[in-house]
């Protein structure tokens, strides 16, 4: 409980008549005590001249407030919201986001390894409620931050890792306490053999820089000091993601080992102790997100998402990892585990649902792209979920594959962690993009019901269909079928085969002729349409004729017409056409007279020519009508 200092900063003169000015908020003595989110203001009455004698009064007003969530009235009748601060200035991600009882008090800390700017100024950050209790500075990137137990001492206080460039800085009781290197890679003959005739000045700088070069683009894996030579700063061998594993015990507070990706394609298990490496399994491809179950003494699996879009499961003593591999449609953007499912969001604004054996349950399509995911494991209420923070300003949260809950934001939100905070279980802590801090707590009332927000499939979905029985006609096509699938296969390949021959022979037919109403040529883009109109013997024949460029006029174009002169007779043969303005449509007129009254009709060919061409432009087929009988009055 806290106590909120309103401050009323109030004038008095007798001489003027006064109006009353909203001043602000500015800073108070009492404001770190109170905490940047209870608001302090001030409220003055300023005479309007410039004479100002007045005798000052301040007035201070203390207000008992139960909770902080009171102030101000939720939108969402499920969350409290505890804490914001928009100008946090902190900038992380779901993995360098934790909560732990650092100090085996009971009182649940956040620890925050914040990126800065990217280049300097990264922090690993310890806070206590709302306050910022611990600073250290990190002196590379970091990758991800997890808290273990080293040891089985009492008080039970667990140390902080953090994993930064190629190095695990380990911190006991805040302060540093061991800093872990991970092995060094493996060092190809013809680079080890150019290093040491370089030592011997048996080589120069450019020969060996040159060699180094044909090493790289063969493929091979060079070490940093060559990848350096190279001005490459990509390569290093960094860690990609970090995790932890209880050692024996699987209870909360047992001694556990870390688990940790490298960018060398490596997942190694540290030991909690001595800091050696117990063991090191390969993958195909660079991992990104990492989860992890089991005992390292007893059974053990590790789900890792990779670069490649691929996510595989390693085994305590499992060789091929291939054999669970899960192939997705685009790239991985977060990766969680409740029970035996797997969750992976992606890069396509989708959620995939997977077992452990990789077959594929259900698939959710999102309103918007995917910025990071975590998991509810609320056990008061035994109520499991989803996290999924969106590009949109909004986190969903999802039980199984039933839209539950949503949660509006001001900002993008980058990071997400659920679990103890303080003395709280249901706490949510929030990092959004512009370095705001968000916490909401979960209402013990809350109840979260499927299908709540998710329409779902429709009810005729579900319904089954009346589905014949088998006739003897269909038994016998369908034994014909077996029996005869290759040749059957190769007579619908070998006609469709010929009918797509015989599609693109008439397609270069009409181009060479130019049989299209619509121009293929990028220079005079034009487009055509006739029509005839009246009931004979004489018609009325319009041409229609468009410049479909944006820019480029069309001129130097001529309109004719290919009849039986036996037959027909246009009073007009030849039209020429003026310069046509790009989108406009313009009419071309002319009389046809039919010869022939024996109900004979043929079709015309109006023709789009170009002055100093013999091919034309654009073909059009009109088909005449059949002529009445000539009527004499």
């Amino acid at each position: 409980m806290r106590d909120l200092f309103v401050y009323f900063h109030i004038s008095f003169e007798t001489n003027h008549s006064l109006s009353p000015s909203f001043v602000g908020f500015p800073p108070c003595p009492t404001h770190n005590q109170i905490g940047p989110s209870w608001g302090i203001f001030t409220l003055a009455i300023i005479p309007r001249d410039d004479e100002i004698s007045a005798l000052y009064y301040i007035f201070f007003i203390k207000v008992k407030l139960e909770k902080l969530a009171t102030i101000k009235e939720g939108k969402n009748d499920k969350w409290l919201d505890a804490y914001h601060d928009p100008v946090a200035s902190i900038y992380t991600f779901t993995q360098c986001l934790t909560l732990s009882d650092i100090q085996a008090d009971g009182d649940w800390k956040l620890i925050v390894a914040d990126l800065g700017t990217g280049t300097y100024d990264m922090k690993l950050k310890v806070y206590k409620n709302t306050t910022l209790m611990s600073e250290h500075t990190i002196i590379d990137l970091p990758t991800g931050v997890v808290t273990f137990y080293m040891d089985t001492h009492e008080p039970r206080t667990p140390a902080i890792a953090v994993a930064s460039g190629p190095y695990i800085y380990v911190y006991k009781n805040l302060r540093p306490y061991f800093k872990f290197t991970l092995p060094p890679l493996n060092i190809h003959p013809l680079e080890e053999d150019l290093w040491n005739q370089a030592k011997d000045d048996q080589v120069n700088v450019y020969s060996m820089r040159e060699m180094l070069e044909n090493l790289r683009q063969e493929g091979c894996s060079l070490t940093v000091r060559s990848l350096r030579l190279l001005q490459l700063e990509s390569g290093h061998t960094v860690i990609t993601c970090l995790d932890t594993m209880k050692k024996s015990v699987a209870d909360e507070d047992a001694i556990s080992c870390l688990v940790l990706g490298t960018e060398s394609k490596s997942i190694y298990i540290l030991d909690p102790e001595a800091f050696t490496v117990l063991a090191t399994m390969d993958l195909p491809s660079v991992p990104v997100f990492i989860s992890v179950n089991g005992m390292f003494d007893v059974d053990y699996r590790i789900v890792v998402s990779c670069r490649n879009g691929c996510v595989y499961t390693l085994k305590r003593g499992s060789k091929d990892v291939g054999k669970h591999m899960i192939e997705l449609n685009s790239q991985p953007v977060g990766m969680q585990r409740i029970n035996k499912n797997i969750y992976v969001g992606c890069m396509d604004e989708t959620l995939h649902c997977f077992t452990s054996k990789g077959k594929k349950l259900w698939t959710v399509r999102l309103p918007a792209s995917i910025t990071t995911i975590e998991i509810i494991d609320y056990k008061p209420r035994s109520f499991s979920a989803v996290l999924v923070a969106l590009s949109n300003q909004e986190v969903h949260i999802y039980k199984e594959k039933f839209l539950v809950d949503i949660i509006k934001m001001d900002d993008t939100v980058t990071g997400l962690k659920f679990g103890r905070f303080g003395r709280e279980d249901g706490t949510l802590v929030m990092t959004t993009k512009r370095g705001g801090l968000y916490v909401k707590i979960l209402k013990r009332t809350a109840k979260f019901e499927e299908k709540a927000l998710s329409a779902g499939p429709p009810v005729a979905q579900n319904q089954k269909l009346n589905v014949p029985k088998k006739t003897k006609l269909f038994v016998d096509q369908t034994q014909r079928e077996r029996e005869n699938a290759v040749a059957m296969h190769r007579t619908f390949q070998r006609d469709l085969a010929h009918l797509r021959l015989k599609v693109m022979r008439e397609y270069v037919k009409a181009l060479d002729n130019s049989m299209n109403p619509i121009s293929s040529d990028p220079m005079e883009p034009l487009k055509l349409s006739a029509h005839v109109q009246g009931i004979g013997p004489t018609f009325k024949f319009t041409v229609k004729l468009q410049n479909t460029s944006l820019s480029q006029a069309s001129s130097n174009l001529l309109i004719t017409f290919d009849y039986d002169n036996k037959l027909y007779d246009f009073r007009k043969k030849l039209i020429q056409v003026p310069m046509l303005v790009p989108g406009l449509t313009y009419d071309f007129e002319t009389f046809v007279d039919c010869l022939n009254d024996k109900g004979i009709a043929e079709n015309v060919k109006v023709y789009v020519l170009k002055q100093g061409k013999s091919v034309p432009l654009i073909t059009g087929v009109v088909s005449m009508p059949v002529s009445e009988s000539i009527v004499v009055v």
